[in-house]
């Protein structure tokens, strides 16, 4: 299955991510896990955005 995802759910998915890590229980490799997670998933929103903005940009242009 290659689902692409949008921008909306991956920060939808770094949200959960880090109401994971507010939980004082968590353990610190859960915790660093977690937060891998979650950069990871704003680095690919940040790419579509990127790529949202240039094609809007390109869109402009004409």
């Amino acid at each position: 299955m290659n689902e692409k995802i949008s921008f909306e759910d991956k920060i939808l998915e770094a949200k959960k991510l880090l109401e994971e890590l507010i939980n004082p229980d968590i353990t610190l490799s859960k915790s660093v896990e977690i937060y891998k997670k979650g950069t990871s998933k704003l680095k690919e929103a940040g790419i579509l955005l990127e790529n949202a903005r240039l094609e809007f940009e390109e869109l402009s242009k004409d």
